[in-house]
């Protein structure tokens, strides 16, 4: 028989992780690469108050290349 576990989530924990500069550095990496590998016209955007980052379009072209072919999406997976 299993026995009962109990799992008790360290919000304290979870808040200085999401905060901390070396998660933003990760986020930072991933954003780079896939930033990287959908071409030009496309840049990081870092946030402010916690560890997020944003791939977003700098240009007409990039946006009308990622509306119809979902440049972004496939960045991801590469």
């Amino acid at each position: 028989m299993a026995k009962n576990f109990t799992f008790k989530l360290n919000r304290a924990g979870v808040r200085e992780l999401m905060q901390s500069q070396e998660m933003q550095d990760v986020l930072v990496e991933h954003a780079e690469r896939i930033s990287k590998n959908a071409g030009e016209g496309y840049d990081v955007f870092v946030g402010r108050n916690r560890a997020n980052v944003m791939v977003r379009t700098t240009t007409e072209a990039a946006a009308a290349d990622n509306l119809e072919n979902n440049t972004l999406e496939k960045a991801v997976r590469e």
